[in-house]
């Protein structure tokens, strides 16, 4: 589209009360087409960015955002859209500035500093009086902020005018009825109009109107800026001029004699009088806190006050509600973003996306006969449905004139049947968009029948079950909820209906229902049930939430109920059915192979209503799977999710399904779900869709693999523990450590087996849950302990044991409570699983063990890597020390042992065999090898640890050679021999014994370094590589064998076996030189490998 626009759009906006009376909302008009150089409003201008209809009518922002939405646009967005602007757009003669912003965040509100009169106490005394001459009034409005007192049973009065003549002359007065409510009434000429309820003595301030004219005798009170009650009271002439106008105190006499009894109390701010009747779009710019000059005869302003002196006056900072706020505007062609009065009418620019407005043009051309708008418009007599969506407007219509619209529409539709064309169908939900926006502000009897119609044409429009129509209409109309959306805008309109005369109304349909009722607070719960006889659906706010409400002293407590059936509501979906929640929130493993969610049952809300407020509150409901899913092939399976409808996930398409705050409470009977939720909404429950990869008797096989593996590990684990304790394993960093790990695994094992049984019980499979997450976080956390201990063998650390230790057991156990109980605290609702106590796997909550694990596993990784490596650099030296002139193949099977053998030995403590679980959907093969890695990890332990540990044996031994050593004492020396197990050492299973006091001994080098793989009480795993200073070696007695060749060549008595200290160290150290000096052996120097002295 070049510069100079081809096509123009007169838009149409009346606010005409005489016309419509004082009811209003949007809807089409009549079209006028305007050609190129014809005055307009509105102006289409196409770009590579967007398509941009600027419309010169100026609308305030609220109805300017309402228009765009209206025509399927979005008001100009300065976050999204105002930077993508051409500047071609921005130079645009065509284009005024300031233009209004859609701003994505809240609005700011603005706030004026306000005199507020304070009446503490009822008295005689207190009182302000307006300074002003007053004129004749035919007509007058009287509006001002009101914060009421309710402590008091009898009338209060807000104002009184009185003249020397007449003292009732123009009265306000209200008083608080037996519900909580505040009723006001007026007097005029001494006539007395009835009471009125306006709003709920809540303590909050309340703008309060009110409006009388001698034409007809109209009075009116307005109450927030919302017309409340309206009538005549005969009257003929004018407020006599001269009058004096009291604030808070009724005048029995001209400008004084007060009672106490009839006298305000409470507070009020920002009085004003005008003499004419303000419109009820001049009340709410008054309310917002913004001026109407024309006709004002006393604007608020404490000078102009006659104050009395016991009378407290307050400055406050009043925050103005309604179009006060402060709202975004485009301010001028370089992008200059200000801020304006929400209530200021500018111009402003709709933006369409390059599809949606292909979509909307392709959908005009597929259509050029119009039968079925021509045929609407006929049937009404007016023009309702516009001929081209582009070119739609908004008019004002009175829920009456609706009525009849939607009579019209009824009667087409069941003529025509259904309807073909995506055109029509879109006409239809516009035309539904506007109708959805009226106020309940006409008779009751009107509005209530205009509800039925509107749930009428809806569900006839439910009832269009092509898919491919809805696939044209529902890009365009931003999703399938908007029809749900405008009957949920009805209902809550409908609700202001209600009355102590009709405290329930409900609406029935085959495919819709909609319920709006009083609350009664004193109830145990609130539900609302689909009017059905098999399988009902049904939706209840608990007792507890209704206690909470009727604590906040609120009275005028309503619930909406919206229900939609299954059936009629599936196919709006179409291509939205498919992946419809986040694919975070479904999870394939190797048994299930996820193929998408899709909706499941019929779609209930609940919205409580407080006064007008709408507030969350948690719910229970129940629905029916409806779904039925073909599974011909039988490998199918459905599982139910609790969801709500989110309107601000991917607000462009209208919002989208999430599981946030909503969970699975019981399911009684098979196809029905019970969910809670902790809060209110539209709600369903969806079926997420997996093909089973695995048959009945392949998961009963893992599942019975995995009982059996984890039992078999706990009992290893536990004997493991025990020896541990009971056989007088040395204490040192490395057994501490294995203790705390088995004692972690094992009750996370003995858990897990048992999880199943506390399922039915909420509290206890919480309860389970935490602990499970506790445990394997902890022993996953002694995994890393392991790590770091072997880590600080291998590279030297400066850290001394006890600062060692205090770090391991905070990363052991302090860790994982800090773990869970942040996720605990944080995310208690969602944090167990729907059917079995674990972690919800369906949210990030899962993160909170899985992300740890990765961490410690990718740590404990990079150790294992690093002790190989140093563990192959030592094997290969050895090897040529001890034959350096052999074979190829054997050097290559020393280093693949030496590779091999710290890898078996590590694995469990160190956790790697988890890894494993990343490959269990490639094949049911790993499913298999995980299981029984991880299952039977504490009988690796147990193997390793204790059957092959020689601490282990050795203690066990030293058991064994004591009681031994005791019966020998005790035959051949009963009187000296002294008992004690530290002065003892055995080395595996035989006597290791120290030389004479003639050997010369050495104390361990402090510069010595020893680098190498140790298992169990030291022996090396892979080779020890020692640098000393001196040229004396120190070596390690590690062989029965050579503790028997020394004993041969120095005879001892069992004393000096006894005395054998082994403190401080695991094995006695030898030098060379000492066998040579005292023995008479001369050993081999080429012989003395690993400590080990061998003689000739």
């Amino acid at each position: 589209m070049t510069d100079s626009v081809s096509n123009s759009l007169l838009i149409h906006y009346c606010v005409s009360s005489q016309i419509c009376g004082w009811y209003s909302c949007w809807a089409a008009p009549e079209i006028n087409q305007t050609h190129q150089g014809t005055d307009s409003t509105a102006t289409f201008i196409e770009t590579s960015e967007g398509v941009y209809e600027y419309v010169s009518q100026p609308l305030d922002r609220w109805q300017a955002e309402k228009l765009c939405e209206y025509k399927f646009a979005s008001l100009l967005s300065e976050s999204k859209d105002s930077q993508k602007i051409p500047a071609k757009l921005l130079q645009s003669k065509q284009i005024n500035f300031p233009i209004w912003l859609k701003q994505e965040g809240p609005t700011e509100p603005r706030t004026r500093t306000l005199t507020s009169l304070v009446f503490e106490n009822r008295t005689d005394t207190k009182y302000a009086k307006l300074l002003v001459d007053f004129p004749p009034l035919p007509e007058i409005t009287v509006c001002a902020y009101i914060q009421w007192e309710k402590a008091h049973q009898d009338f209060a009065t807000v104002f009184s005018y009185a003249v020397p003549d007449f003292f009732n002359e123009f009265q306000l007065r209200g008083i608080t009825n037996e519900k909580g409510f505040v009723q006001f009434a007026i007097i005029v000429h001494g006539h007395h109009t009835p009471y009125s309820t306006l709003f709920l003595s809540d303590g909050q301030w309340h703008h309060v109107c009110a409006t009388w004219q001698k034409l007809n005798g109209t009075w009116a009170f307005y109450a927030d800026g919302k017309k409340a009650a309206s009538s005549t009271i005969s009257t003929t002439q004018d407020i006599i001029q001269g009058g004096s106008f009291i604030i808070g105190q009724d005048q029995d006499s001209f400008g004084g004699t007060f009672k106490a009894k009839e006298s305000f109390s409470g507070n009020i701010t920002d009085l004003n009088v005008w003499m004419k009747v303000l419109s009820d779009e001049q009340i709410e710019v008054v309310r917002s806190c913004n001026a109407i000059v024309q006709g004002i005869v006393y604007s608020w302003k404490s000078h102009k006050l006659k104050i009395d002196p016991s009378l407290l006056q307050m400055n406050i900072q009043f925050v103005c509600p309604g179009t006060s706020m402060d709202c975004q505007i485009l301010q001028s062609r370089n992008r200059a973003v200000d801020y304006s009065p929400c209530g200021n009418k500018l111009p402003f620019i709709c933006y369409y996306t390059h599809d949606l407005y292909q979509r909307l043009k392709n959908t005009n051309k597929m259509n050029r006969d119009r039968t079925f708008s021509s045929r609407v418009n006929a049937v009404a007599n007016r023009t309702l449905i516009s001929e081209d969506l582009l070119e739609g407007g908004v008019q004002q219509l009175n829920a009456s004139e609706a009525s009849t619209s939607l009579k019209a529409i009824e009667k087409v539709m069941e003529t025509e049947g259904s309807l073909e064309d995506p055109a029509d169908l879109l006409s239809v939900i516009q035309f539904l968009k506007g109708v959805a926006d009226i106020e309940a502000e006409s008779s009751a009897e009107d509005f209530e029948e205009l509800s039925h119609h509107f749930v009428k044409v809806t569900g006839a429009v439910l009832e269009q079950s092509d898919p491919m129509l809805w696939s044209d209409v529902n890009p365009i109309i931003r999703g399938p909820m908007t029809l749900v959306r405008n009957v949920e805008k009805m209902a809550s309109s409908l609700s202001q209906i209600l009355s102590d005369e009709k405290k329930e109304i409900s609406i029935y349909h085959k495919n819709i229902e909609v319920g709006v009722r009083q609350v009664d607070l004193d109830a145990d719960s609130h539900f609302y049930r689909e009017q059905g006889t098999d399988k009902v659906d049904q939706i209840t706010v608990p007792m507890k939430e209704l206690e909470g409400i009727a604590k906040g002293d609120h009275v005028d407590v309503k619930v909406v109920n919206t229900w939609f059936d299954f059936d009629a509501f599936r196919h709006l979906f179409g291509g939205y059915n498919c992946n419809i929640l986040p694919e975070n929130s479904a999870v394939s493993d190797g048994g299930y192979k996820y193929m998408g969610t899709y909706l499941g049952s019929a779609v209930i809300s609940s919205t409580v209503l407080v006064g007008f407020q709408e507030i969350s509150t948690s719910v229970q409901y129940r629905l029916w799977q409806r779904s039925k899913i073909p599974n011909d092939s039988g490998t199918l399976e459905q599982r139910p999710v609790c969801a709500f409808w989110n309107y601000s996930i991917n607000p462009e398409n209208g919002g989208g399904w999430s599981t946030y705050g909503c969970h699975i409470k019981k399911s009684i009977h098979p196809g029905e779900t019970v969910c809670f939720c902790n809060h209110t909404t539209n709600f369903a429950v969806l079926l997420q869709l997996y093909d089973v990869q695995r048959n009945p008797d392949e998961e009963w096989t893992l599942r019975t693999l995995t009982f059996i593996g984890c039992g078999v590990s706990l009992c290893a684990l536990l004997v493991t523990f025990i020896l541990f304790l009971a056989v007088g394993v040395p204490k040192s960093e490395r057994t501490t450590v294995h203790k705390n790990l088995i004692f972690a695994l094992a009750a996370a094992e003995s858990l897990l087996m048992f999880s199943e049984l506390a399922k039915n019980n909420e509290v206890v499979c919480i309860t389970v849950t935490a602990s499970l997450h506790l445990f394997f976080m902890a022993a996953f956390a002694w995994m890393l302990v392991e790590g770091l201990l072997l880590w600080s063998k291998v590279v030297a650390v400066n850290m001394s044991e006890d600062r060692r230790m205090r770090f391991y057991y905070i990363t052991g156990w302090g860790l994982p409570i800090i773990i869970v109980s942040v996720t605990l605290a944080t995310s208690f609702n969602k944090y167990v699983a729907d059917s079995h106590c674990w972690l919800n796997i369906q949210t990030d909550i899962i993160w909170a063990f899985v992300g740890p694990v990765l961490f410690i596993l990718t740590v404990n990784t990079f150790v294992l890597f690093r002790v190989v490596m140093v563990t192959i650099s030592s094997a290969r030296r050895r090897s040529k020390m001890l034959t350096p002139n052999c074979s190829l193949e054997k050097q290559i099977g020393i280093q693949v042992w030496a590779t091999a053998k710290p890898i078996v030995v590590l694995l469990p403590v160190l956790g790697l065999t988890w890894l494993c679980g990343v490959l269990v959907h490639l094949s049911i093969v790993w499913a298999y090898v995980f299981i029984v890695l991880n299952s039977f990890q504490g009988l690796y332990i147990f193997l390793i640890y204790a059957i092959y540990n020689s601490e282990v044996r050795n203690a066990i031994q030293r058991i064994k050679d004591k009681k031994k050593a005791l019966s020998f004492t005790n035959c051949s020396n009963p009187t000296n021999y002294v008992s004690s197990q530290r002065n003892t050492i055995w080395d595996t299973g035989k006597p290791s014994l120290t030389p004479p006091s003639s050997v010369s001994t050495h104390p361990p080098l402090k510069n010595t370094v020893s680098i190498g793989l140790v298992v169990g009480d030291g022996t090396d795993a892979g080779v020890r590589i020692g640098r000393r200073r001196r040229d004396a070696s120190v070596r390690t007695l590690a062989s029965a064998s050579d503790a028997r060749n020394l004993v041969a060549n120095h005879p001892v008595n069992i004393s000096s076996i006894l005395s054998t200290d082994t403190t401080g160290s695991d094995s006695v150290r030898y030098s060379p030189e000492s066998f040579t000096k005292d023995s008479g052996v001369r050993p081999n120097p080429k012989k003395w490998i690993q400590g080990i002295p061998i003689a000739n």
